[in-house]
């Protein structure tokens, strides 16, 4: 069993991730591998984070397309900035996404939001 399993049984077995450093001081990515219950493609599930990046996760999540390596995330508010290219579907059911964090500004960016809410 996961630990993410443990905290969320309904999980356990349908997703695995890992997160690591990558040679810049600040900047760390997040490899997420998931089984999907529910068939949806690579693209589906891309604009639905791109939606989510735009309205209700405005600043938290980001949402990129673009040829992207860690020094461009070096600064970035969010805690965040899914990577569509570097993901993968390898079918309707399992799918892999990549997403980078600025582990100290958005870290602080969620500090400051909790501090004003």
């Amino acid at each position: 069993m996961t630990k993410v399993g443990k905290l969320i049984p309904d999980l356990n077995g349908k997703l695995t991730g890992m997160a690591f450093h990558v040679p810049t001081p600040n900047v760390s990515v997040v490899d997420l591998t998931a089984r999907l219950n529910k068939g949806d493609t690579y693209e589906e599930i891309c604009a639905a984070i791109k939606e989510a990046a735009n309205d209700p996760l405005k600043g938290i999540l980001a949402y990129t397309d673009d040829e992207v390596v860690s020094t461009d995330f070096i600064g970035d508010k969010h805690s965040s900035i899914s990577d569509a290219k570097a993901g993968i579907s390898h079918n309707d059911n399992f799918v892999k996404f990549v997403s980078w964090y600025d582990n100290e500004y958005g870290y602080s960016n969620r500090a400051i939001d909790l501090i004003k809410y």
